[in-house]
């Protein structure tokens, strides 16, 4: 008998399309989820459904077989990130540790890589790999399938990440992001020339009924009468400007999902390597040549259990210096 993984549609779902909810889901693309769909691979309440875009209703139980073989689940970016090849499922991409305290570690994700499996189960993601290093991390937590996970980083983004080692730090720091006293710096490169030295953008941010997307609300213009966002701050700092780029240090203040991409695409300068938030006019040409999604976590700080302030740093991948160097 076929495993099943089972989705419970929550109220921000409520009328979303199938596929656009299981693309979503399974962190893939539209299509690859109207494979799954095809196979017969996705029920609904126990029952296969119409087409791909059937609408959901909140409570809606959806069920995914195990996947078989011959469908793809995998997205395939125009541009694969440099730190992992595709070409080498089996190899364990190696996870470079910053910092290893009693409690937490600190260490620097690579692009194109799961910070922790989606419903798909994928076998190479972040939490995996340190689960297996440090076994005592597989106890710590409140999910299984993300021992010791207290935050995220998108999957094409790279940087610093905290991970507890303990329960006791479990908390501790689940407590600090919730309050959002968590310190997180970012690297970010844009498209355009960004006119302001600094600013704030405080778009509310919510799904996109439409798309795989988070959609953003510029706070100028009037929201549409059925637009329910959730509250978002990103701040930003001019580093460097380039001809038709700026460099960027960003700080976020909360932390939505994609919020940096949705929030700079909605301010007209979406990220260099962004394969899911950009503008269809802009040319793709320099995107290609990046070759990721140019957005690193170069700065993080957080309060210890003897009530300390941390912060750790970490350099731009080799990679990215090397792509900056293009550009002057």
């Amino acid at each position: 008998m076929p495993i099943k993984n089972t989705i419970i549609v929550l109220p921000q779902f409520h009328k979303q399309r199938l596929d656009i909810f299981l693309s979503v889901q399974l962190k893939t693309s539209r299509s690859q989820a109207q494979k799954i769909i095809k196979a017969g691979q996705v029920l609904i309440n126990n029952k296969s459904p119409k087409k791909a875009g059937d609408q959901l209703n909140q409570n809606d139980e959806i069920q995914i077989l195990a996947f078989a073989p011959s469908v793809s689940v995998v997205k395939k970016p125009f541009c694969r990130p440099k730190e992992i090849k595709p070409t080498t499922p089996n190899k364990i991409p190696k996870i470079k540790i910053i910092a290893q305290e009693k409690d937490y570690l600190i260490v620097a994700k690579p692009a194109g890589l799961l910070t922790h499996p989606t419903i798909a189960d994928e076998s190479q993601t972040l939490s995996k790999i340190l689960a297996k290093k440090f076994p005592k991390i597989k106890k710590v937590g409140e999910d299984p399938a993300r021992p010791g996970i207290v935050h995220r980083l998108d999957k094409d983004a790279s940087g610093l990440m905290v991970v507890a080692v303990t329960p006791k730090m479990f908390k501790h720091l689940k407590t600090q992001f919730k309050n959002r006293t968590v310190l997180k710096e970012y690297l970010v490169l844009v498209h355009g020339q960004v006119k302001s030295d600094e600013g704030k953008i405080d778009f509310p941010l919510t799904r996109s009924k439409t798309s795989e997307r988070m959609a953003a609300w510029p706070s100028h213009q009037k929201q549409a009468d059925d637009f329910v966002g959730r509250p978002a701050l990103t701040e930003f700092w001019v580093e460097k400007r380039y001809l038709n780029f700026t460099l960027l240090r960003v700080k976020i203040h909360t932390g939505r999902m994609h919020q940096i991409r949705a929030h700079m695409l909605a301010y007209n300068h979406p990220v260099v390597g962004d394969q899911l938030y950009f503008q269809k006019k802009q040319k793709r040409t320099w995107d290609e040549k990046c070759g990721r999604l140019f957005l690193h976590c170069v700065k993080l700080g957080l309060v210890d259990l003897s009530g300390q302030t941390r912060e750790y740093s970490l350099e731009l991948p080799l990679a990215l210096k090397n792509f900056l160097k293009k550009l002057t």
